[in-house]
């Protein structure tokens, strides 16, 4: 296959209710596009059937590669995708779909050309929430808050699952991350400004899901306790510049708009 404009990477953990039809969506999607894309599913030790639907539904897709490693966090599955991905743009998507596959362009060029980093968000002017429970979006913006009080002071929505980077940017942050769980999104932005990327939020339409993987109230100290971690490791200088896109190891391959 030729090197791929756009790699989609879905994270995935025990996926196996709505795997199948979301890949079909995504390869669809591709399909009907002018450029050649790929679609990675990194399966985060999931224990149920999602990696044999994926291998089947590969068998008939060639762009479709399932990528197996131990349960250790989103962030490590995500991690690895980047960093396996051949695309020029390699976009971070939820296996839920919660945002329309319709809403991809708005991450690529020509669209938005001009940017490394750019953000799913369902605050910025533009952006649509869909079914979303009042607690549950209390919950998010409290979050919210504590991230730009502590690290990422106007970005006002870090943690939608769909975020994309040009190859260079991708290579440069995931090769330094060090979150394996849900905090991982603050952890890259926060790497991202200060590398001195580019970062846009992009006002996209959302759709709850009933079947998420976060717990809100576990999961959300949490993620507290990543973006306290973050500040630390960056006072302890333990945060070092990824080396360039053509230097990715073995076997890998700010503005509001």
């Amino acid at each position: 296959m030729n090197e791929p404009f756009l790699s989609i990477i879905v994270p995935a953990y025990n996926e196996e209710s709505r795997i199948l039809q979301s890949l079909q969506r995504l390869l669809e999607h591709l399909k009907s596009q002018s450029y050649a894309g790929e679609v990675l599913v990194v399966s985060d030790g999931s224990t149920d059937d999602t990696s044999r639907i994926t291998n089947e539904l590969a068998e008939a897709h060639p762009n479709l590669r399932l990528i197996e490693r131990e349960h250790r966090g989103k962030g490590h599955a995500v991690k690895v995708g980047m960093l396996e991905a051949r695309g020029a743009y390699r976009l971070l998507c939820d296996a839920d779909l919660a945002m329309p596959v319709e809403e991809i362009p708005k991450f690529l060029p020509p669209v938005r050309s001009d940017v490394d980093v750019a953000i799913g968000s369902r605050e910025v002017a533009g952006a649509r929430r869909f079914n979303e429970p009042a607690l549950r979006h209390l919950m998010g913006r409290f979050f919210n808050w504590i991230v730009r009080a502590v690290v990422l002071p106007g970005i006002k929505d870090s943690q939608c699952g769909f975020k994309c980077f040009t190859a260079r940017a991708a290579t440069d942050l995931f090769s330094v991350q060090r979150i394996d769980g849900f905090g991982f999104d603050v952890e890259v932005l926060f790497l991202a400004r200060k590398s001195g990327l580019r970062v846009a939020e992009v006002p996209i339409d959302w759709y709850y899901q009933t079947e998420s993987k976060i717990r809100p109230v576990r999961d959300t100290f949490r993620m507290l306790a990543d973006v306290l971690s973050v500040r630390w490791n960056s006072l302890l200088g333990n945060y070092r510049r990824a080396s360039s896109v053509d230097e990715r190891p073995e076997g890998s391959q700010e503005s509001d708009r």
